[in-house]
């Protein structure tokens, strides 16, 4: 009876062996069994064997338990927990839109909300309390700014937060953390969050503004994992950072939602009336905020000084914000009131304005004054007219309603702004966004997989290997291979970093396109071979060129009628292939100027023009330290303004060219006129039947004091002069060089003629003779060593 008591509990336990061994085939634990099928087949299995097995039921138990907790592990991955961290009014009127956004979608996120900074000071308005007025539940608030406004106050109140956010951030424990610009609190939240292993949303990284912000700013791009910008430009200075691109969102700014959109408010009457009287009507009213430069107190204050008393002259309405609390505010308000600003009766001074009202304000104002980037931003989308003063905005994107006035040392200069912006409206800007960021960043927030490495990486160029340090790399000199093709000639010269030609090879140009590549590639490397033996390092090729050239991708697009066969042509892809090394193209007059920037006159000098006056007549134009090509590569071409209606024609094709009257050609064809007509000769000199006239037959016959030869010469210069004064009322510099073998015979004319046409203000500028003797072999040489020595030490 015993045997045939237990031979169903034996049964059932080989059952339940033979399912345990079903379930290990199909995967430990059943995880591939869809969650209903399996919760199902166990609960039968627990109600067949809870009163036969005790270790089976145990068994069955445990995996009931295993499947509760995958079942609530998968819920909660559907949710992502976003902690948004605010520090002072202006970040939470750009994070206040995505904060919005998360909590309408309570089953994709979970919102944290810290606040910390300016937000909890009541000399800055306790604006905290916006935040819960806007319904949202504040995790954690932290007393992180330590008073003083200075800048050891800063550094003091960074550290304060550093010491508090761990706690709240552990508590917390988000899967993102979303902070927002370029204050230094949030150079605390991003590091904070860099060392706790937490993924980091930025926005507004990769812009430029020209202060200590954009310091704080990009440290806080490099600590952060995941990026949402605002323009295009600040997404390629992101990629030029060597940030990941799929990681970089193009999203907008996330305040223009709402900006696009308040146009459309019906009350902005009664806002305008609430913060600056009954008898104030739109645009008919200032709005004035400036922060102080961190990086120049003493002078953002002088600033600040000089803004008060222009707007009490201007006597007109004003609305005036403190300023933020940057090291020298504390010295700003004190000037506020030392001026008696918030008992003047045209100012009102306050605190704080809550953002949506506050935009009405900008978008009815007949004006705003100061350096906040409001001002660049977000007036633009109004159209309303903007002063912005100093600095510290000196990089910002801006539209047309921006009136800059970075030298602002003077109350007249923005008494002077202020009469001009004041009551102007412009064409709407949306630079900084379309009205759909905050989509786009939710979005954004759902992609990001939690599952990928936490470590970011960094997408560095391609670069060269870097050399071993031995004794005869650090004797070595540092060269540039120049290459400099001319109409008659071909050169190519080894030329060391301070700009010595150390051997040059020379041969006649050939006439075909096969046999030139050709050439060019056998003599560069009969250089490099020349280049071991005289301990030299080549960097790389430059070439000078004649012609229309892209130097971005080193293509010459239109040659001079010198050189055959040399249109659409590819120079640097084969160079470069056949010698392993990097390539740099332009223009002959263009590398002339380049030539003059690192190793002549031009050194040190922000704008300057190079004239080349040669076989024909060209040249560079270098504007705040920078060569200029223009939007299709062709600017500089100085040899064809026309200086004349009915002059000589020229090779382009016009009349009346600078390069039809002065140029070697333009002199030569004179010279040969002259001794067509037997007038060319004096006493003195002679040509015999073999020898070519050319222009210094001319030049000499002038010297010998042959009258027509020097009328010659004297339209010559007057011509280049003209032409050099349109240069001057064109783009201003404070230095022409002329360069060239003719050069000398000019420099004289052109002072004459610039003394005599140009405009008083222009009179000043000197005009010298370059000493270099190799302008375009530098000038190409001087490609390689700014470009290449950079990439490589």
């Amino acid at each position: 009876m015993a045997d045939q008591s237990q031979q169903p509990e034996r049964e059932s336990v080989r059952e339940g062996e033979k399912e345990r061994e079903k379930e290990s085939k199909r995967g430990s634990l059943s995880l591939t069994v869809e969650p209903r099928k399996r919760k199902a087949a166990t609960g039968r299995m627990l109600r067949g064997l809870s009163a036969r097995n005790p270790h089976e039921l145990y068994y069955l138990t445990m995996q009931r338990a295993v499947e509760k907790m995958e079942q609530l592990e998968k819920g909660a991955r559907r949710r992502l927990r976003v902690c948004v961290a605010t520090c002072n009014r202006a970040d939470y009127s750009k994070l206040a839109p995505i904060m919005f956004g998360l909590k309408a979608q309570p089953e994709l996120f979970e919102l944290e909300v810290v606040v910390l900074g300016s937000h909890l000071i009541d000399d800055y308005g306790n604006t905290f309390r916006m935040i819960e007025q806007d319904d949202f539940d504040i995790g954690s608030k932290l007393h992180t700014i330590v008073r003083g406004e200075d800048e050891a106050a800063m550094v003091e109140s960074v550290g304060l937060a550093l010491v508090k956010l761990p706690d709240v951030l552990q508590r917390l424990a988000p899967d993102v953390l979303v902070v927002h610009g370029d204050r230094f609190d949030a150079l605390a939240l991003a590091t904070a969050a860099a060392l706790m292993n937490i993924r980091i949303l930025h926005l507004e990284g990769g812009e430029v503004s020209g202060t200590i912000d954009d310091s704080i700013r990009h440290a806080i791009s490099k600590l952060a994992h995941y990026h949402a910008v605002c323009t295009r430009s600040a997404e390629s200075h992101l990629i030029a950072m060597c940030e990941d691109h799929d990681r970089i969102l193009l999203a907008g700014c996330p305040s223009y939602d709402k900006l696009l959109s308040a146009h459309q408010r019906e009350d902005y009457v009664d806002i305008i009336k609430a913060w600056l009287g009954d008898d104030v009507k739109e645009q008919d009213y200032i709005v004035a905020l400036q922060h102080p430069v961190t990086t120049d107190i003493k002078n953002s204050i002088k600033i600040y000084e000089l803004m008060l008393d222009a707007l009490v002259s201007f006597n007109k309405k004003t609305l005036i914000l403190f300023p933020n609390i940057d090291a020298g505010s504390k010295e700003m308000v004190r000037v506020m009131r030392k001026k008696g600003i918030e008992q003047h009766p045209n100012f009102r001074a306050v605190k704080h304005v809550p953002f949506d009202q506050f935009i009405q304000l900008v978008a009815h104002a007949g004006c705003m004054v100061g350096n906040s980037s409001c001002g660049v931003r977000e007036a633009g989308a109004f159209g309303t007219p903007v002063i912005n003063l100093g600095t510290r905005q000196t990089g910002r994107e801006t539209g047309e309603n921006v009136l800059h006035v970075r030298d602002a040392d003077t109350q007249n200069k923005i008494y002077h702004a202020l009469e001009l912006q004041f009551g102007k409206r412009y064409p709407c800007s949306k630079i900084y966004g379309d009205g759909n960021a905050v989509p786009r960043i939710l979005k954004f927030l759902q992609s990001i997989d939690l599952a990928e490495p936490l470590q970011k990486k960094f997408c560095f160029p391609a670069v060269r290997e870097c050399c071993s340090q031995d004794i005869d790399h650090i004797l070595e000199t540092q060269s540039a291979l120049a290459v400099d093709l001319g109409g008659t000639n071909l050169r190519v010269a080894i030329v060391s970093m301070k700009g010595k030609v150390l051997k040059k090879f020379t041969q006649p140009n050939p006439k075909t396109y096969e046999e030139r590549i050709e050439l060019i590639l056998s003599m560069c490397k009969q250089a490099i071979a020349e280049a071991i033996h005289l301990n030299c390092r080549i960097l790389g090729v430059g070439v000078s060129t004649g012609g229309r050239v892209n130097p971005q991708d080193g293509v010459v697009l239109d040659s001079t009628k010198l050189i055959n066969e040399w249109s659409g042509v590819d120079l640097r892809a084969p160079v470069s292939h056949a010698l392993h090394l990097p390539v740099w193209v332009d223009n002959d007059g263009n590398c002339a100027a380049l030539a003059e920037k690192k190793f002549g006159h031009g050194k040190g000098v922000e704008n300057f023009v190079t004239v080349i006056t040669g076989t024909g007549i060209g040249g560079g134009i270098i504007q705040h330290g920078e060569l200029i090509h223009g939007s299709t590569f062709c600017a500089a071409e100085l040899g064809h303004i026309q200086v004349s209606l009915d002059g000589p024609e020229c090779s382009c094709g016009s009349q009346g060219c600078i390069e039809a009257f002065s140029s070697g050609l333009a002199l030569q064809r004179e010279a040969k006129r002259l001794h067509d007509d037997d007038v060319l000769l004096v006493d003195g000199m002679s040509v015999n039947n073999k020898e070519q006239v050319s222009a210094v037959h001319l030049i000499n016959a002038a010297h010998h004091g042959n009258p027509k030869a020097k009328a010659v010469l004297h339209t010559a210069g007057t011509a280049l002069g003209v032409g050099i004064v349109n240069i001057l009322h064109t783009v201003n510099p404070s230095l022409v060089i002329l360069s060239g073998i003719l050069a000398q015979h000019y420099e004289g004319p052109v002072q004459q003629v610039i003394g005599r046409r140009a405009l008083s203000s222009t009179r000043d500028v000197k005009v010298v003779t370059s000493d270099l003797e190799e302008p375009a072999l530098l000038g190409a040489a001087s490609m390689v060593l700014d470009y290449a020595t950079r990439r490589i030490y």
